[in-house]
């Protein structure tokens, strides 16, 4: 049975007890090796105590902070299962979530405490802790008066038991549970550390949010003893803390970097110590590729995942310097190739791997033991997802005769806009929500800084008037600021197939014509 993932801090707290295991740049705090494993055993014993069995759920609302990297530790060693909760979402969003995964302990950071109270309202639930500096004590609480002892239950927890829950979108604007085990988180933290070369003396720094993927990574390098830096991404902060914590490595998106590129007097920061930064989110333009290689003085690499499998696929530092020197510089599109502990495939309608030859296309499907044991509450979604071994991620690509893999288009139309997931059919239902509104499309275009951005295309129904301001305004007050659209095109009709559907190709098509190289 896979080492129970919830142990990684405990080696580290009998090799290195005082080193630093996490800093907690938000609230200026920093915890050794040792008494984050202390926490983690008290938390596991105190969270047991509310009368919690093997495969609870715990669900937490926070921003980064040490406390909520201890909790994955915690639920891990106490057979429990962490249901980070994503705080941008309105709170009847939340509230579905809960719902859904049914915890038995709700915690959450003082600054979330009126979504708290307004979620109380709505959901049956018993248990709610709170941290924070200005919090009720009640988190602390549970840890002082908690065993430090090693949770009973620790010895028998590991392998394919579940261990966390990540929401993702989904195209009927319904989110869907990815639940991991400790077999699919240890897999996905081989694959990242093979790809970015992970070595002891590294120090990473975490940009993304807990409630996303990339928290495996943190968990990773906390796995080789290193220390993590938590931040809430603002690009003079990240410049400032690369120097300042000697910062090695953190995955950043296009959007990220230039921002921090940005900067004023960028090149006046001393950022010697960076040996490595990976990007998501999309492939990223040759030209923002260029500047980031002069103007960060390390390898870069891109990693293509998703929620349901973790890490997928990698475009090699290597692969970088060689496409800047003018060396299969068309790679700089593709999400490079499957990684160490991952098969790819790129498959037609039958299952049937198309020919390697650039252009045709198929569905990108996933063999890996990082894959999610399935989506939770959803068996009949999970069957079709998951099949005979494979992961079936929807996303449309081609492939090259050197298995380099080239996303051609995404499933269920997906927007990625500043590394943010943003579905299109939650989006044009909230727009349709204007009284004008006849009928509407979401599509992602092309942007340099975001790497997509939402546009919407209206038909406006006969004899009414909207602006561009007054449609977006709509989706504003109806969904999260980042899935707002950008901007509005007005059309007299939608381009459909005979079918009926809409055409989202030919929308897109004007755009992609035009994409930078």
């Amino acid at each position: 049975m896979t080492l129970n993932q919830g142990l990684i801090p405990t080696k580290w707290a009998a090799l290195t007890p005082n080193a630093q295991a996490v800093y907690d740049v938000p609230n200026d705090r920093r915890i050794s090796f040792a008494d984050l494993d202390s926490r983690v055993r008290r938390l596991a014993n105190g969270l047991r105590s509310f009368g919690l069995r093997k495969g609870d759920r715990v669900a937490v609302l926070a921003k980064n902070s040490i406390e909520f990297q201890e909790l994955f530790f915690a639920v891990g060693r106490a057979g429990l299962i962490l249901q980070p909760l994503n705080w941008r979402l309105a709170t009847p969003s939340l509230a579905k979530l809960l719902d859904d995964a049914e915890p038995k302990v709700v915690i959450t950071a003082h600054e979330f405490r009126s979504v708290a109270d307004e979620l109380k309202r709505t959901v049956d639930i018993e248990n709610w802790l709170e941290f924070g500096p200005n919090g009720d004590g009640t988190y602390e609480d549970l840890l002082a008066r908690s065993s430090d002892d090693e949770p009973i239950w620790t010895p028998d927890i590991g392998g394919d038991d579940p261990f966390f829950i990540l929401y993702t979108g989904g195209t009927t604007g319904e989110s869907k549970g990815a639940l991991h085990s400790h077999t699919s988180a240890a897999a996905g933290m081989l694959n990242q550390t093979v790809a970015e070369r992970v070595v002891p003396t590294d120090v990473y720094m975490l940009t993304g949010q807990m409630y996303h993927i990339p928290v495996v990574l943190s968990m990773n390098y906390m796995k080789h003893g290193c220390p993590v830096v938590l931040v809430n991404f603002e690009a003079k902060q990240a410049l400032e803390i690369i120097e300042a914590e000697r910062v090695s490595a953190f995955l950043g998106i296009t959007t990220m970097l230039n921002w921090m590129m940005a900067v004023e007097n960028f090149s006046s920061y001393d950022l010697s110590s960076l040996r490595n930064i990976q990007y998501g989110g999309g492939p990223m333009p040759s030209a923002v590729v260029r500047n980031a290689l002069d103007s960060f003085p390390c390898t870069l690499i891109q990693g293509y995942g998703q929620t349901e499998g973790t890490t997928m696929s990698f475009l090699s530092q290597e692969d970088h310097h060689d496409a800047i020197r003018g060396i299969n510089e068309q790679r700089l599109k593709s999400c490079g190739r499957e990684g160490f502990g991952t098969t790819i495939r790129v498959v037609d309608m039958d299952g049937n791997e198309v020919p390697r030859d650039g252009k045709t296309p198929g569905e990108v499907i996933v063999r890996s033991e990082a894959n999610m044991l399935g989506y939770w509450n959803k068996p009949d979604l999970t069957a079709q997802t998951l099949r005979d071994g494979w992961m079936h991620t929807g996303d449309i690509a081609t492939w090259d005769s050197d298995r380099y893999v080239f996303i051609v288009d995404r499933a269920k139309d997906m927007i990625i806009s500043g590394g943010e997931n943003i579905y299109s059919i939650q989006v044009e239902e909230a727009i349709a929500m204007h009284p004008s509104v006849l009928e509407c499309a979401v599509i992602g275009i092309p942007d340099d800084e975001w790497g997509e951005v939402v546009k919407a295309v209206v038909v406006l129904k006969p004899g009414t008037t909207a602006s561009e301001a007054e449609i977006i305004d709509t989706a504003r007050q109806n969904l999260a600021s980042y899935q707002k659209p950008r901007s509005v095109d007005f059309v007299d009709a939608l381009p459909k197939a005979p079918t009926g559907k809409i055409m989202k190709r030919d929308l897109r098509e004007p755009y992609l014509a035009v994409q930078p190289a």
